[in-house]
């Protein structure tokens, strides 16, 4: 039996290539999707902190930024405290040692699509196929905020927000 270390979604955005980039990079419009407060230093080496009004954080670097077509960046955990907040059902107890900050990778990559944009997202070396499957139902969550903000639309209340 193999373990699943991946999570990965494919999205169709009505947005062009360059402007959907721009939500991956600029932390103001990172969080009209995702997080209430991002710290992306979009460039190899950079740094990438993303927090959820709810206290979970996810920190990493940025490995490739290539305008207007990938971004890459490890992920994990930023802390213990951050763990703790997964939302996952079935998950457990948390701690950033199950995932240290920077210890998996997150690959988006942009195509142009007739007039928008078709977005893939890899987050590779999960460390269980319980995070991997978490951290699908993320993406999966998330993503379409992501399309949304984009095209111009509400994307409702974001799932982390503090209850």
């Amino acid at each position: 039996m193999t373990t699943v270390t991946v999570a990965e979604v494919t999205l169709a955005i009505d947005a062009p290539l360059a402007e959907v980039f721009t939500y991956l990079t600029d932390p103001a419009l990172y969080v009209r999707w995702m997080g209430s407060s991002a710290l992306l230093q979009a460039r190899p080496g950079g740094r990438y902190e993303v927090a959820m009004s709810d206290g979970f954080r996810a920190a990493g670097t940025f490995i490739a930024v290539d305008p207007p077509h990938q971004v890459a960046f490890t992920w994990g955990f930023a802390d213990d405290e951050a763990a703790s907040h997964t939302k996952e059902p079935g998950t457990g107890d948390r701690s950033s040692g199950d995932m240290p900050a920077g210890s998996t990778r997150v690959t988006v990559t942009l195509a142009a699509e007739g007039r928008g944009t078709r977005l893939t997202l890899r987050h590779d070396n999960l460390p269980s196929a319980d995070l991997a499957a978490a951290h699908q139902v993320a993406w999966d969550t998330y993503l379409p905020r992501l399309a949304a903000v984009a095209a111009g639309l509400d994307p409702g209340p974001d799932p982390h927000s503090a209850s």
